[in-house]
């Protein structure tokens, strides 16, 4: 393993290392929770402000330089991250008791993330170019020269999340987008991993002082009783935030309440239901059962796609659904999740699910072991969704699932009706199944950000089209997403320029389109120059 003296537990603030705070944040192992031998800093107030006024100060320099030096930089975090070795991932599989295979896995999944909005930046269509030309001679009144594109919004802070250690932490998609859109990042290390937090954030200074970029840039700092501090700082523009709904809406009521309100962009909480429609579940209902046990006890049920909510119509199918069902789940093993205080969160759920009455406990092992969660299976009354009960919307994080039988298509659009937002929402159907399902889907891109037709939404492509988001509680703001290239929207705003000095606009919008960007020239999507005939 890196010799212990590599691991310093301090705040990464304006490129120095520091520790004003005690050592007080112990490294725990998830499998026993014993002590990894690694003790962290915990920030002081003073080190937060520090890190923010230290990403404020890179800020400006930052956001000008070109967005192919920005692209390099990615490219090189993304080289750091691939470098690191097997010393890495043993202090990793300690940190979450996630296998070798599937950090691995999110390792790739996080470089080759970086790597898309190095691409991205490179093709340029985030620069959102329109151009209206000055038509001097217009009556009654002459049009000014009007140019806009989009810049970058300012520092932002970054939460990582507990489930994914590398994809959602430290060098994330949240990062990965900040960075891409030109702001400097504040990141607030979770505690279930700091040691593996420290190690990327290593790399990414690494690649930052290789590409000679400011200073300030990347910080991050450690602590549980910091994140008010920096979410409420002046010089912080925007927030990223993955977690749970209480925590993700206490940073959002925080943001708001300041002099100045900033945006929030919260992955919070999502049931994320799927639909059995009646030919798929009578045709193919034991692989049904088979796909919908992978899915939801994957990773032990820590993904926030994993479909929680399956609904079906009753009958003799979805009854033998619930028995292949029953029989996979108490022959399931159970596994370690990520930590101590995830496992007792998963436990205190069910035991609230218990109390309700109308929800049943169907199949699972109920005998508590040690570190280690069992998966779940509950079937729950329809009228406790029709009644608008709360509880069922609640997500229960970890490899459970509730069953939910229908009478009809149209209970059950009801029953969809009155779901809160998700990130993810699935119909698996046959073809003869697709006129009752053509409504269904309907309702529910209102409900989701993603809607799927025979799949499983516990896999997230990373491209241009997905979306990782949705409607309220899912999260914070249903116009944006955390995966893909989209992403970076939520950390640009856009900016109009009035008659400015051709030596003084900046290559996306300047006549010569020196860029070669696809651009909205007086209403027509173009890559020409503009030209004295342009303005005609």
């Amino acid at each position: 393993m890196p010799n212990i003296h590599t691991i310093r537990g301090q705040q990464f603030i304006g490129g120095k290392r520091c520790s004003g705070g005690e050592a007080t944040l112990v490294s725990l192992r998830a499998d026993n929770g014993q002590p990894t031998g690694h003790r962290f800093h915990q920030a002081t107030t003073v080190e937060a402000a520090s890190a923010a006024e230290a990403a404020a100060q890179a800020f400006i320099a930052y956001s000008q330089i070109s967005a192919e030096r920005r692209a390099a930089f990615l490219e090189a975090i993304a080289d750091q991250l691939d470098a690191l070795d097997e010393d890495f991932f043993a202090f990793a599989m300690l940190e979450t008791a996630l296998p070798l295979a599937r950090l691995s896995g999110e390792r790739t999944r996080t470089s080759g993330q970086i790597r898309l909005f190095a691409t991205l930046l490179r093709r340029g269509d985030m620069h959102g170019a329109r151009i209206d030309c000055a038509l001097p001679q217009r009556a009654p009144l002459p049009r000014p020269d009007l140019r806009q594109y989009r810049t970058a919004i300012g520092p932002v802070a970054v939460f990582g999340a507990s489930n994914f250690p590398l994809a959602f932490s430290t060098a994330g998609g949240d990062t990965a987008a900040a960075l891409a859109a030109g702001c400097p990042v504040v990141f607030k290390a979770h505690g279930g991993h700091m040691i593996t937090a420290e190690l990327t954030a290593q790399a990414i200074e690494r690649a930052r002082e290789q590409q000679q970029i400011p200073a300030g840039v990347f910080n991050m700092i450690y602590g549980d009783r910091i994140g008010a501090e920096l979410v409420q700082h002046p010089a912080i523009q925007a927030v990223g935030f993955t977690g749970s709904l209480r925590g993700g809406r206490a940073l959002f009521d925080l943001a708001m309440r300041r002099p100045q309100p900033i945006p929030v962009f919260a992955e919070m909480s999502s049931i994320n239901p799927l639909i059995v429609m009646p030919q798929a579940l009578a045709r193919r209902g034991q692989k049904i059962a088979q796909e919908l046990v992978a899915s939801f006890t994957l990773g032990c049920g820590q993904f926030c796609t994993k479909p929680g909510l399956i609904l079906g119509q009753r009958g003799a199918a979805f009854s033998r659904l619930i028995n292949e069902l029953n029989t996979l789940i108490n022959a399931a093993a159970p596994q370690p999740m990520l930590n101590t205080g995830t496992l007792t969160h998963y436990r205190n759920g069910l035991k609230t699910l218990e109390e309700v009455p109308g929800i049943r406990h169907l199949a699972g092992n109920r005998e508590q072991q040690p570190h280690l969660a069992a998966p779940q299976l509950y079937q729950a009354d329809v009228n406790l969704l029709l009644s608008g009960n709360p509880l069922l919307q609640e997500e229960v994080f970890g490899p459970m699932a509730v069953l939910v039988a229908v009478e009809d298509n149209r209970q059950l659009a009801a029953v969809l009706e009155g779901l809160q937002g998700q990130l993810t929402a699935t119909l698996l159907a046959e073809e003869d199944d697709q006129a009752d399902a053509a409504p269904l889907a309907q309702l529910l891109t209102r409900k989701a950000g993603r809607v799927l037709f025979n799949g499983y939404p516990t896999g997230v492509e990373v491209c241009d089209a997905m979306v990782h988001g949705g409607p309220y509680p899912a999260t914070s703001d249903a116009r944006g997403t955390s995966v893909g290239t989209l992403a970076i929207e939520r950390f640009l705003r856009p900016v109009c320029l009035q008659n400015y000095p051709a030596a003084l606009l900046p290559p996306p919008l300047q006549d010569s389109n020196p860029l070669g960007l696809l651009r909205l020239v007086n209403g027509i999507y173009t890559r020409d120059p503009i030209t004295l005939s342009t303005n005609d």
